[in-house]
């Protein structure tokens, strides 16, 4: 049975003087805002050789990013936001995905599978820094009780699948030196460097994904690790680095006003989508 963080359902806010249970992955999981840390977090996953090496050569990304970014999306938000049918839902159908995403060794990486445990560690650790980066700069950080639940709770993305439960670093200290460790040893190959120009450049992508990209680009670049950004040949010039700041600034003084009802609209969807079939 797959694994889900006990709460089901995102709360509203806290209201000021009114105490609140800690934010959890319900609460993070249904903000659409969060969708400005995708592009980090995929580059992120393709520097990993295995990972870099599967998405070339089993994704279809840069033909079709509207479609694997909705699965993407439909998958995290059951898991944060859905019922335990949802769960279920998702988790035949990313089964269904990563079946015959699998490689003998080469040269370069050793045999891969979707199904591996470190991958999918990896592919987990990815969406939960880039996850906590966007909340933070958008909201404020989190408090302390609140960042310890995100992070047990954001197990769940993992452990759905084929992730062991014991297989997530204990605490947010281990974490961190999880996380660190395993930035020194990415490597960024070339057929990754291809995979990552052609979905920045998202010439297949329907029209409005284009007219977003050069936001979506400018956030990608400055959340990537430095150490990273040169890999991929990427550059953060200072005139970009005041334009995300500005672009983040904007965003943290408006995005937390809205209505709930706007702030889920994707969630809601995406949810709606899953149950009516039409997104295995």
């Amino acid at each position: 049975m797959p694994q889900r963080p006990p709460e089901q359902r995102p709360r509203s806010p806290r209201s000021p003087g009114r105490p609140s249970e800690p934010t959890g992955i319900a609460d993070v999981g249904g903000e659409w805002i969060m969708l400005a840390g995708g592009g980090c977090a995929i580059l992120l996953q393709l520097a990993h050789p295995s990972v870099g090496r599967g998405v070339a050569e089993h994704s279809d990304f840069a033909s079709r990013p509207y479609d694997r970014l909705i699965g993407t999306l439909t998958y995290v938000t059951a898991v944060a936001c859905g019922t335990e049918d949802d769960i279920r839902a998702v988790h035949r159908a990313v089964g269904r995905a990563h079946a015959p995403v699998h490689g003998a060794a080469d040269s370069e990486t050793p045999a891969y599978s979707a199904f591996d445990p470190d991958l999918q560690l990896w592919v987990t650790a990815t969406l939960y820094w880039t996850a906590v980066r966007v909340h933070e700069r958008v909201f404020g950080p989190l408090d302390q009780a609140s960042a310890d639940r995100f992070y047990r709770e954001f197990a769940a993305v993992g452990t759905s699948l084929q992730l062991p439960p014991e297989a997530w670093p204990a605490s947010r200290v281990a974490f961190e030196e999880y996380w660190n460790d395993a930035v020194e040893h990415l490597a960024v190959l070339p057929t990754a460097r291809t995979v990552s120009r052609e979905l920045l450049r998202a010439e297949h992508a329907p029209i409005w994904m284009r007219l977003i990209m050069p936001l979506a680009r400018l956030a990608t670049v400055a959340l990537l690790p430095e150490r990273l950004r040169g890999q991929y040949g990427l550059v953060l010039t200072e005139r970009n680095r005041r334009r995300y700041e500005r672009m983040m600034s904007l965003t943290a003084a408006i995005y937390p006003r809205l209505p709930l009802r706007v702030r889920h609209l994707v969630r809601d969807r995406l949810l709606r989508r899953l149950r009516s079939g039409s997104a295995g």
